[in-house]
């Protein structure tokens, strides 16, 4: 994990203002890395972020927007960690709203897990990863060695 870092940030339907909110407070910290986003989540965060950056004086972050989480944005975001491209989830995710893609929320969480990236599931959570000293540093996760479920032998 390089100093620029890779961030996801994602909120279902109900915590898109908390996340909102959340970038407001932390663009300044957000403009040194690249963020990938899920639909609408992407369209709010980039709005909010060109509101902070307006004056000129500071550059928008460069941003990829994904397909929103029940179309697939999810399940985009999951292959991106499993190729090494994501280096945080910043995640918000609703616990009292059942969600349609819901095996695809937990398959996201699951893989982020598996890959060991720092994943933040609320805004406290949040803001212990993005004030972390490890921000502004390289970092390599530690990864579990997976080889001998690679490499088992399977009798059918």
């Amino acid at each position: 994990m390089s100093v620029k870092k890779n961030i996801a940030l994602v909120a279902h339907d109900n915590c898109k203002k908390d996340m909102v909110e959340w970038v407001g407070w932390n663009w300044s910290v957000l403009l040194k890395h690249h963020l990938i986003c899920t639909g609408t989540t992407g369209r709010l965060v980039e709005e909010a972020l060109v509101r902070k950056t307006e004056d000129g004086h500071h550059p928008m972050p460069v941003m990829t927007l994904l397909k929103s989480g029940p179309f697939g944005g999810d399940q985009q975001l999951g292959a991106m960690i499993a190729d090494g491209k994501i280096d945080i989830l910043i995640f918000f995710w609703d616990p009292m709203q059942p969600q349609p893609h819901d095996v695809d929320v937990k398959a996201l969480l699951r893989i982020s897990v598996l890959y060991n990236i720092p994943a933040a599931c609320n805004r406290s959570s949040a803001d212990f990863v993005i004030s972390s000293p490890l921000m502004d540093e390289e970092y390599i996760p530690a990864r579990r060695d997976y080889s001998q479920y690679l490499q088992r032998n399977l009798e059918f």
